[in-house]
Formats: structure tokens, sequence, C-alpha cells
């Protein structure tokens, strides 16, 4: 039979945990392909794009976050971290990478098909790695509509999925990222809870870790602010989250 459902890359230098993963992933109608480290996945990646990676982060050949920077660093493929260690460090670290989910291990076979279809749900209508290539080629300025956000130094349009300069160089966002921006346009001058954009940007997470979004927020604000240490655009609320000040202050 012919599996036609989103292709997975299962990266995990364990073979049975490896073979776990794939074989239930499988049953879940997604094409699956094994590889046992960062060597094997990068030889996949030339023959074939995945949909989404889910990646073990203690592997002896190459650890799981220098695989997450280089990929993050030339592709949107959205990924899915698994830790033995379920450690917060190796979290707050992956998810500065752009890694956009995560899961202790062993992990709840169950929940990691949730959090799949969660991710690739958020990853739908962003921009295929097939463009990537062209990325670098200057992009003609489009007009500003009211489809597109100015966020301090950038712009975010809505019907794109993408956040570009003045001249319109694109700038890179995770789909996480993109979810979060937008709910700040359309809730302009609104204070947010951490609660509250876990639920509009599609971010919730089963295991209580709203720090989540204060490292997204940090990412996005080295992207659009002038002064990310000093930020005027996308302010803290101290006692509840945040508000986007689309004039600064």
């Amino acid at each position: 039979m012919t599996v036609t459902g989103p292709h997975i890359a299962v990266v995990d230098d364990e073979a049975d945990a490896r073979a776990m993963v794939g074989d239930y992933l499988r049953l879940h109608g997604f094409d699956v392909a094994l590889c046992e480290g960062g060597r094997a996945l990068r030889a996949h990646l030339q023959i074939r794009t995945p949909d989404l990676i889910v990646l073990d982060l203690n592997m002896p050949e190459e650890d799981g976050l220098s695989i997450v920077r280089d990929l993050k660093a030339r592709s949107p493929i959205p990924i899915i971290m698994l830790t033995a260690t379920a450690s917060p460090i190796d979290r707050v670290v992956g998810l500065e990478l752009g890694a956009d989910d995560y899961l202790p291990k062993p992990c709840e076979l169950r929940e990691l098909v949730a959090r799949v279809r969660s991710v690739l749900r958020r990853a739908q209508g962003a921009p295929p790695a097939s463009t990537l290539a062209s990325a670098k080629a200057p992009a003609p300025e489009p007009a500003v509509s009211s489809r597109t956000i100015r966020f301090g130094t950038k712009w975010l349009e809505l019907d794109a999925l993408r956040l570009r300069d003045d001249a319109g160089v694109e700038q890179p966002l995770t789909r996480s990222e993109f979810d979060l921006l937008k709910a700040f346009a359309d809730h302009p001058k609104r204070a947010l809870s951490r609660e509250r954009l876990l639920d509009l940007a599609d971010a919730r997470d089963p295991d209580a870790f709203d720090r989540a979004i204060d490292v997204r927020i940090n990412r996005i604000r080295k992207k659009v602010e002038p002064d990310p240490a000093n930020p005027r655009y996308i302010r803290t609320v101290r006692g509840l989250g945040y508000i986007f000040r689309p004039e600064g202050d």
C-alpha cells in the first residue's frame, strides 16, 4: 500500500526507538524515513525534503541542538525535539534556535502524533523549502496593504506569511513566530497574557511551559525591534504578559 500522508523524518541513534516511532507514525498515515543521525538526515535531505523532522537531541555522532541550528539557518522545515533529560535548558535553547515543539523521551506516542499534526497545521501555508534557493535573489518591494502590518523595523505580510524589511528583503520566520506576530497584529494596544497568547497562536502546551512564549517573544524582538534590549513595539506588561504598540513608545 502506498503511503500518501505527510513525509516525516525520524532521527534517532537508538534503532529500537527509531523503529518504534516510525512504525507508530506509519500506522497513523504518515510517510516515514528513518535516519540514525545527522549525517543520515542530511543525505536524506539531498533526496527528499520532509514535511517535518522528529529529532532526538541526545546523539553521540552529532548532538541534536547543532542539527537544529544548522537546519533552521537554511530551511523552514518544522522540527519536534525529543530529549531524554527533558532539561529546561535544552528546551529553551532548542526553541531559541527555531525548533517548533518538544517532548520528553520516552514520549507517549499518541501525544507525539498529536504534536506532529498540530505543528503541521501551523506550518500549512508557510513557504515551501523548495523556494529557499531563490530567497537570496533581490525581491521587489510589495505594495503596502491592509494585510501588511508594521512591526518596528519590519513589515508583516499576513497573506504571504512573511516578514520583510523596507527594501523587501525577507527575514526568516518560523510558523510559531508568525502566529504570535499575527496575534499581536489582531489585538494592537491590548495587553495579552501568556495564556491568551498560547491560545491565539495555537501554541498550547500540555506541559505547563508558558515561558516558551517568552523565548519566542525574545526571538521576535531581535527581528523587529531597533534595540531588542529596550523594546518599544512589543512591550512587557509586568505581571501579565505583553502588548503590541504599533507606534512604539
